[in-house]
């Protein structure tokens, strides 16, 4: 959810606009979640799922052996996982990158556990969909909102 919210503010910050919708069932911890972001060069009147999204981002390779990470992505969809192996899936430009690794390596830990948001936000400044001033900023802002 965290993520989701950044990245509607990244976007926000390069000048689009933005929705971020979580979506999730009874909470308890480690339970998958879901997150919406719509993002615009017009004003967005739709606050709701996305059903057929242009990326997936999948923050936990193990969650798609239970949830259909790809359902209704459209053809040519981007899909980003955080793996250390290669991933292919035919159809979509994907992009296998160890956001573990990367946020462990950059001492990004809570609780014993890696803070994944800012190293997605970087490769998605990294394939064209916000720009790299604008992950920057919002990261500096929203450390300043949560201490």
């Amino acid at each position: 959810m965290t993520a989701a919210r950044l990245l509607a503010l990244v976007a926000f910050r390069d000048g689009k606009y933005a929705t971020a919708c979580p979506f999730y069932g009874a909470e308890r911890r480690g339970a998958p979640i879901v997150s919406f972001v719509r993002i615009d060069d017009h004003p967005l009147r739709i606050y709701s799922q996305i059903r057929r999204p242009d990326l997936v981002v999948v923050l936990d390779a193990n969650v798609m052996d239970s949830v259909d990470v790809f359902q209704g992505i459209r053809e040519g969809g981007t899909v980003i996982i955080n793996s250390t192996k290669p991933a292919s899936f035919p159809g979509h430009r994907t992009y296998a990158v160890d956001l573990t690794g990367i946020a462990l390596r950059e001492g990004l830990v809570i609780a014993g556990g890696p803070v994944l948001n800012t190293p997605v936000l970087g490769v998605l400044a990294k394939i064209g969909v916000v720009s790299m001033n604008s992950v920057r900023a919002a990261e500096s802002a929203f450390q300043e909102v949560v201490v």
